[in-house]
């Protein structure tokens, strides 16, 4: 351990926040674990612990290595990792997995070892990065809209496609941290305006062909409907259902909570270890709990605005602007939808929740973000010809 500590790099802020929210994480996973053991019978408490702790194990450990990782590396990464994202992404859902007979096309089974993984999530870190890579290609050129549809759009929708039947929640996310990253990046507005028209024209689309064609896409189309007409009209329904739970459970804890363990709607609410894990935590340590579990996220916002800004380089800004802030996003969507803010998301409590796929994904991005960090970036490396990939994942001129 000690040697470890030693070995590490990058933002000594970073560190702390990311290892205090995943020692914290023990106790509400802990606790609401006991849903998935006494209620749907899967396994004992100590078992999820166990696994738990074995899945930020090897996040840490995704995180140190990621971490050690030259900057200027990820321009090639993103470039050849692309390709084998979308072919994951295709895979995924053309194996019509099913759950319960629902669609649940989002998973990958990996062999030998009895995991899933979500191909969604490493999409959206690699899709970041690559958009990145591009805008600091770009940022002392004059572009046109039709230029940079090839080498820009033509990725980001293909990905966004390809996640959307299986995922609207995460594709409409990915989408807007794609118009946030080149907004920030510096990509004119009128051609913003013109990819929101087509985003927009597109989703209606293909809504139509799947209303056409009804088992083309299961009952997905169905449930975003419904999950957002009972968001407006405060219908009753599965999601209504977990919402007035999460809400009793939030309003039950009070300013200090009911202690460690002692939640009673964990018994009730499905998800508790994932999607409304918040409102256990609530519940448990009150309106103390979660105010201090968001400022620490607001603090990881604060140390990755101040890791951007002090990077000396178009592209380390924007590689940490992309990668860092969907963590803190998708933090204040996971409690805006306990507290009815939002419609349900599907979306985890970044390093908080279990499963393995959110915290994989999360650490590989926090580790993007403390290469990013290092104080030996290269201002010259900007200058490396990125027309290459070879070239750029040498980082030779």
């Amino acid at each position: 351990m000690l040697h470890f500590i030693k070995n590490i790099s990058g933002d000594k802020a970073i560190w702390g926040i990311v290892a205090l929210l995943a020692l914290f994480s023990f106790l509400p996973v802990y606790s609401a674990s006991s849903n998935l053991v006494y209620v749907v019978g899967n396994g004992t408490t100590v078992s999820h612990l166990v696994k738990h702790a074995f899945l930020l194990l090897l996040g840490f450990g995704i995180i140190f290595g990621v971490h050690k990782i030259p900057m200027h590396f990820f321009k090639g990464l993103s470039m050849i990792a692309l390709p084998l994202v979308l072919l994951l992404l295709v895979y995924t859902l053309a194996q019509g997995k099913t759950i319960g007979g629902a669609n649940a096309s989002r998973w990958i089974n990996i062999p030998f070892v009895g995991f899933s993984f979500q191909t969604s999530t490493l999409a959206t870190v690699v899709l970041m990065i690559y958009v990145a890579r591009y805008l600091a290609k770009i940022k002392d050129k004059v572009v046109t809209f039709k230029e940079s549809i090839l080498p820009l759009w033509i990725p980001v929708f293909l990905v966004i496609v390809l996640i959307l039947p299986a995922n609207f929640s995460t594709a409409a996310i990915l989408f807007f941290m794609v118009l946030m990253l080149t907004f920030l990046g510096g990509y004119p507005i009128r051609y913003l305006l013109m990819i929101v028209g087509t985003g927009i024209a597109s989703l209606a689309l293909f809504v139509l062909i799947a209303k056409a064609v009804p088992d083309l896409f299961d009952n997905r189309i169905d449930t975003w409907e419904n999950r957002v007409s009972n968001f407006l009209n405060g219908e009753d329904s599965v999601e209504d259902y977990q919402i007035e739970r999460a809400k009793i459970a939030i309003a039950s804890g009070g300013i200090v909570g009911k202690g460690s363990g002692k939640s009673v709607q964990k018994n009730f609410l499905p998800q508790s270890s994932s999607d409304f894990i918040f409102a256990i935590i609530v519940e448990e340590y009150g309106l103390v709990g979660g105010l201090t579990l968001m400022f620490f996220y607001l603090l990881l916002l604060f140390r990755i605005v101040v890791v951007a800004n002090a990077n000396p380089t178009v592209f380390g800004k924007l590689l940490v602007v992309g990668v860092g802030l969907p963590i803190v996003f998708q933090a204040f969507i996971n409690m805006a939808v306990a507290v009815e803010l939002f419609p349900v998301t599907g979306q985890t409590l970044p390093l908080i929740s279990s499963g393995g796929t959110s915290i994989w994904m999360t650490c590989l991005a926090i580790g993007v973000v403390l290469s990013a960090s290092n104080k030996n970036a290269d201002k010259e490396l900007e200058d490396i010809d990125e027309t290459n990939p070879l070239e750029v994942l040498s980082g030779q001129l």
